[in-house]
């Protein structure tokens, strides 16, 4: 058992983690599991998502925006990504189902970015190779090519 001052100040401590960056609940036991002890963290992980601090659901939707603002990327790319935030994959899927229309659309409009990124450095078969290597999918290459 741990006392409620020991809970409060590994609270504020996780807190200032998230409140620096939004993380999942993955990233929050990675970086805690070896200076707090399980049955805390679980707690305050608990207390967290009772609070609204950690929503992996939100993660998701917001970092894919952020993804669809700034970068070009292919769903598996973005996939991925998620992944590797310790995101559980059928959760990744569903918002992904979810937002398929619009995630296409993106995708073909990324791919069309970067054949014009690239048409002046690589011919176009090359910059189709190279997009299927990143995960575009070839209707989107082809959609992209196209307009």
């Amino acid at each position: 058992m741990y006392t409620i001052e020991e809970f409060d100040k590994a609270k504020t401590k996780i807190l200032k983690y998230i409140l620096y960056k939004k993380r999942t609940e993955q990233e929050i036991r990675r970086k805690f599991s070896s200076t707090i002890e399980d049955n805390m963290l679980e707690d305050i992980i608990e207390y967290l998502k009772e609070a609204k601090y950690i929503n992996d659901n939100e993660f998701i939707e917001r970092t894919i925006h952020n993804f669809m603002t700034l970068k070009n990327m292919s769903i598996k790319e973005i996939q991925y990504k998620l992944l590797s935030k310790g995101l559980s994959k059928s959760q990744i899927e569903d918002y992904i189902s979810e937002k398929r229309e619009e995630l296409e659309e993106y995708e073909t409009k990324s791919a069309q970015n970067i054949f014009y990124k690239k048409a002046t450095t690589m011919e176009q078969d090359e910059t189709k190779q190279y997009l299927l290597k990143k995960g575009y999918k070839i209707e989107n290459i082809n959609k992209a090519m196209e307009e």
